[in-house]
């Protein structure tokens, strides 16, 4: 049981996608540094004398009727960010390697059609009657002499 589950950690898959969550972990939080300290006091312009920028209370008294569309944003600026790490970094080089793997290769053989495989079977039974008839010996005929 532990020999299977230690196989199963040193698979490369394995390995290569604790690799990829750490790095998109500290990724993540690269953009999200970026876009707290660099894009949200750019949105912020836009919000006017608004402190917290684009965001906006439903009602005043309550806290909880806020509306922040800085934040979305922010997060969808987020998600394209990484997005397009994500896509140039690792999916189109891996399609380009793929792309040039598959140039490379050479058609395999193609598959016999079905006329050849019945006439290989043919051949096959031919041979083995044949065998058969060779080594095993005929009885001796029984009707007598011919005139």
């Amino acid at each position: 049981m532990l020999k299977g589950f230690k196989d199963f950690l040193m698979r490369g898959n394995v390995v290569d996608l604790a690799v990829a969550v750490v790095i998109g972990a500290a990724f993540g939080a690269i953009v999200t540094a970026f876009t707290t300290n660099i894009i949200n006091p750019l949105v912020a312009l836009f919000g006017g004398n608004n402190v917290e920028g684009l965001a906006f209370r439903l009602i005043e008294a309550n806290e909880k009727t806020k509306i922040d569309l800085g934040a979305l944003i922010t997060a969808i600026i987020n998600f394209a960010i990484v997005a397009a790490v994500v896509y140039f970094i690792f999916v189109l080089p891996m399609n380009k390697i793929k792309e040039r793997r598959e140039k490379g290769v050479e058609p395999g053989p193609s598959e016999p059609t079905d006329v050849e495989l019945l006439k290989e079977i043919r051949d096959l039974l031919q041979a083995q009657a044949a065998s058969t008839q060779q080594t095993t010996p005929q009885p001796p005929d029984r009707r007598g002499p011919a005139i």
